[in-house]
């Protein structure tokens, strides 16, 4: 009785998702090394996990959308336009008022794509588009087509500061996904983001707050956005407007090839930070073959197809 009961719960976590992307990691791992000597350097490794960041935060807000069915194509300018907000209130406010500035404006800018899925039903991919450009026009607009580059030193102790000995930016980085994964999985919000992405009428007629938690996720989207383009001025001293460029791109395609499914309702945030090390594997070794950036799109974007492909034949059985 007692080896059923210890082993039950071993099965399950040996067939979930998690696990497997694990093993696909660490074996992805193992062939880029082989196939460049500098993969595992420790110079390397520390670089792919600084890479890992940026873009692991704007994960995190994708995962809580997609959790929805959703979609979020703005997050790329919404981190433009919060990061030339962040530059011009640093003139004007300390630096943690700045960034909170930032960071309420992109809650707020989400808010509102929000609002417009979840109280007028449109589509999200038709809102967060007309956002994207709204945001990026907006950018320019009030940087005057200028990057700003007077940006407090103090600010780059996000990045290269250190907590407990381990990185700024990387603590950050694992705050984020530790309150994340609370929040999905322990509290009534987080099952309710599920439930909508599961059934949405279900959970409509069970009596849960859907405009609420259909708002919820596109507001985190946006403040992540935020925070990631404020880690991105620490490290290089300087915010342009076409900053967060195709950063959605990425951020899709890591929730993806984390497990997430884009209908909805399926998916974790663990997985999500597993995706994010598969794809930011993938670039550097992109980069350390020497291949044209011009392709590592291309690469990318096969990557979402084939993720997406896999993860709908695997659906049908």
């Amino acid at each position: 009785m007692t080896s059923i009961t210890v082993s039950a719960p071993l099965r399950r976590i040996a067939q979930g998702n998690e696990v497997r992307m694990i093993l696909l990691a660490f074996g992805l791992a193992v062939v880029l090394s082989l196939m460049s000597p500098y993969f595992l350097t420790s110079s390397n490794l520390l670089n792919l996990l600084d890479q890992s960041v940026v873009i692991g935060i704007v994960a995190i807000g994708m995962t809580f959308v997609i959790l929805t069915g959703g979609i979020d194509l703005s997050v790329g300018s919404i981190a433009g336009l919060t990061g030339i907000i962040l530059g011009l209130s640093m003139r004007e406010m300390p630096l943690p008022l700045a960034i909170a500035v930032a960071v309420s404006c992109g809650a707020l800018i989400g808010a509102f794509s929000g609002v417009l899925v979840a109280v007028f039903g449109l589509a999200p991919f038709v809102v967060t588009l007309g956002m994207m450009s709204i945001c990026r026009s907006l950018a320019y607009v009030l940087s005057g087509q200028q990057s700003i580059s007077d940006i407090p030193e103090g600010l780059s102790m996000l990045v290269y500061g250190s907590i407990g000995g381990i990185p700024a930016n990387v603590f950050i980085l694992a705050v984020l996904y530790g309150a994340s994964w609370f929040y999905l999985n322990r509290t009534k919000g987080g099952r309710t983001i599920y439930a909508l992405g599961s059934n949405y009428e279900a959970a409509r007629i069970a009596g849960l707050s859907v405009v609420f938690y259909k708002i919820v996720p596109y507001a985190v989207s946006g403040a992540m956005s935020a925070v990631a383009i404020t880690l991105v001025a620490g490290q290089i001293l300087s915010i342009d407007p076409l900053a967060g460029n195709m950063m959605e791109l990425d951020a899709i395609a890591a929730v993806v090839i984390g497990g997430a499914s884009l209908f909805g309702g399926r998916g974790t945030i663990i997985g999500t930070l597993i995706g994010v090390f598969i794809m930011v594997m993938i670039r550097n070794w992109l980069n350390l073959m020497g291949v044209s950036p011009f392709w590592q799109g291309t690469a990318i974007g096969t990557i979402i197809i084939a993720a997406v492909l896999v993860e709908r034949l695997m659906s049908r059985r």
